[in-house]
């Protein structure tokens, strides 16, 4: 266990990103899906998304257990900013959407580590979300322009913009009171 996080903590975190992704969408549909559509080929979303991706990266290597791969950690540690900044450097055409696929990656051991054996049967929504976002995260690095193909197809028209909002939000919200009451 890298991150020790209980499974109400994890349910709590990914309410908050459910409900932090989707409620805005919910409140203010025309500015979040302009914004939406503008995301995949953003510059900064990309150089941020990025910097938060080596920051957990950078973190992960310094602290976790490699046992007998130990002798690669100080080499890692060394390849990873420059990594980075070739990335920065060389890669242009859909930066965010890699960074945001690398996030989801990141994002999803936690919370599969904290729903792993456990007996309630809520945790599955834990770990629906958590396999979701790995799958997407999967997609999302190799084939970047999906991102841009579901972004376009979701603000087609206001109304499957507010189903999918809607259905996030939900989500979110069962996740959150699974938090506070089952977990």
């Amino acid at each position: 266990m890298i991150y020790h996080l209980s499974l109400q903590t994890a349910g709590f975190l990914a309410a908050a990103i459910l409900l932090l992704l989707t409620l805005p969408g919910l409140l203010k549909p025309d500015a979040v899906r302009q914004a939406a559509v503008r995301l995949p080929r953003s510059r900064t979303a990309g150089i941020t998304l990025l910097s938060i991706d080596l920051l957990w990266s950078f973190w992960l290597l310094a602290t976790m257990e490699m046992g007998e791969f130990s002798a690669f950690r100080r080499p890692l540690l060394i390849a990873l900013p420059i990594g980075f900044f070739l990335v920065l450097r060389f890669v242009d055409e859909f930066l965010a959407v890699r960074a945001l696929g690398i996030l989801c990656l990141l994002a999803g051991e936690p919370l599969l580590d904290a729903a792993f054996f456990r007996y309630e049967h809520s945790r599955l929504l834990v770990t629906i979300f958590a396999y979701f976002i790995i799958t997407a995260g999967l997609f999302w690095v190799t084939m970047p322009y999906l991102l841009r193909d579901q972004i376009t197809w979701g603000t087609k028209n206001s109304n499957r913009w507010r189903i999918l909002q809607g259905l996030g939000a939900l989500y979110g919200l069962a996740l959150l009171v699974c938090a506070f009451t089952r977990y």
